[in-house]
């Protein structure tokens, strides 16, 4: 009959046996999680590291954690936290296009007040410059560089080719944002003319 040591013994051993097969089932479907969170994050990252950079740095940490558990074979950490993680990886996808919908749409509300305000104020600059430049009126024009200023509209005009080009190819990013240097510039010019631009449909107004 075995004693109680070789007994106590072999029950450590069966129980080491049953914990080791049960760590073995669980290490396949952990990697399997952890494979499936990664998938979802590469297929959504470039639109999210783009529009929703901290939801996929948040994802990104998520994940760290969880391989670390891996390595250290805590298979049942893993598959505890990956199932909401895949949630939010597999999320990244429709929130990043739900957030590039709506930076188009400011875009190209922005695009639309440019594109009828731009136009007008180049009209009402160049109109300034023209009477400013006319023999009558040099006392109004006293102190008004006129050659700087008919640089300066050359520069807006060209500027505002360019932001009309960029729409023309669907780069709303860089069309807004060269046509909001544009104003910029006339404003600038408008200022250094004595004459204030007008919203769009109004007179200018001078000095």
């Amino acid at each position: 009959m075995p004693s109680l040591s070789e007994f106590r013994r072999y029950a450590c051993i069966c129980l080491a046996a049953v914990l080791l097969a049960a760590c073995a089932s669980q290490r396949e479907p952990a990697q399997k999680m952890l494979n499936d969170i990664e998938a979802a994050m590469i297929e959504a990252s470039a639109d999210a590291a783009k529009y929703v950079p901290d939801q996929l740095n948040a994802v990104q940490t998520k994940l760290g954690a969880l391989k670390a558990s891996f390595d250290k074979q805590d298979y049942q950490a893993v598959m505890a936290g990956a199932p909401p993680v895949l949630l939010e990886a597999r999320g990244l996808a429709g929130a990043a296009a739900a957030k590039k919908a709506e930076i188009i749409k400011g875009l190209n509300e922005s695009w639309t007040e440019l594109s009828s305000a731009v136009p007008g104020y180049v009209t009402a600059v160049q109109k300034r410059i023209e009477y400013l430049s006319q023999n009558s009126n040099r006392k109004v024009a006293k102190g008004i560089d006129l050659e700087a200023a008919k640089s300066g509209l050359s520069d807006a005009t060209s500027l505002w080719s360019m932001a009309q080009g960029a729409f023309g190819n669907g780069n709303m990013d860089e069309a807004v944002s060269t046509a909001q240097a544009v104003q910029s510039k006339l404003e600038a010019l408008a200022s250094s003319l004595k004459m204030e631009l007008a919203e769009p449909g109004n007179s200018p107004i001078s000095s």
